[in-house]
């Protein structure tokens, strides 16, 4: 393989606060010093599970609209996990919100982080 994945990295409008939202969800480490990323008021990163995480201030920063595509959502995450009432309850704590509860009937959730990238948790409910 020509490439190894790094960081995947999420646009928003306050970057340390979207990645404490995320590690309330996945875990890690929030701002881990890494030679590879510069961490300060515009960039943070969240290490979990092998992976990097990156949020990166937008100044002009406007939120998908999920489902609206003329704010399209750009991309998403997925997430499966095991308990889908305590953790539906901690993303809603963490400023996380729902925006549909299961849109086509197969145990999928539909949520929006903070800075409104949508994301979906599939799990028992």
């Amino acid at each position: 393989m020509p490439a190894t994945l790094q960081c995947i990295v999420l646009d928003c409008p306050e970057p340390v606060v979207l990645a404490n939202f995320y590690q309330e969800l996945l875990g890690g480490e929030v701002d881990r010093p890494d030679p590879r990323w510069r961490i300060d008021q515009d960039f943070s990163t969240l290490h979990v599970a092998g992976l990097v995480l990156g949020f990166q201030r937008s100044a002009d920063y406007e939120p998908p609209q999920w489902p609206d595509p003329a704010h399209p959502q750009q991309f998403h995450l997925d997430f499966e996990v095991d308990d889908m009432r305590v953790t539906h309850h901690q993303v809603l704590i963490h400023g996380g919100r729902l925006l549909s509860p299961d849109p086509d009937g197969r145990g999928w959730r539909v949520y929006a982080d903070p800075a409104g990238h949508p994301f979906c948790l599939l799990g028992d409910y």
